[in-house]
């Protein structure tokens, strides 16, 4: 069983920076790839990037691109998202989630999940 815990959401001006965090638990945390993923009022859960355990390669979403930064600390079982230039679309219950399974390529399948943290933007 592998918990999850996103911190350092809140409120934010547009154009503002916050950096989110995930801290996992287990021993095998850097055998995880890890995912980010948002959910807006209304609209569904959205992928926004993931980092892989392997060789912590990053993918984002293109809503992201540029913006947003993954990286993972594997002493700390941490992985953050640095989130800069916010706009106001970019509010929503942030995610992590972890893939456990050692994927050799990213699979997009994740195996838990945090309980989220909000981010708003304001315009």
């Amino acid at each position: 069983q592998v918990q999850l815990v996103e911190s350092g959401g809140g409120l934010v001006q547009a154009g503002g920076s916050l950096r989110l965090s995930c801290a996992a638990s287990g021993r095998t945390f850097s055998s995880y790839t890890m995912g980010w993923f948002r959910q807006a009022p209304g609209k569904e859960r959205e992928f926004v990037g993931a980092i892989t355990w392997r060789r912590s390669s990053t993918l984002y979403a293109d809503s992201v691109k540029g913006r947003f930064t993954i990286s993972r600390d594997n002493a700390k079982n941490t992985v953050y998202l640095q989130m800069n230039s916010l706009k106001p679309e970019d509010t929503a219950v942030y995610y992590c989630a972890a893939d456990i399974r050692k994927s050799t390529y990213y699979s997009g399948t994740y195996d838990y999940w945090g309980q989220g943290t909000q981010v708003t933007v304001s315009s």
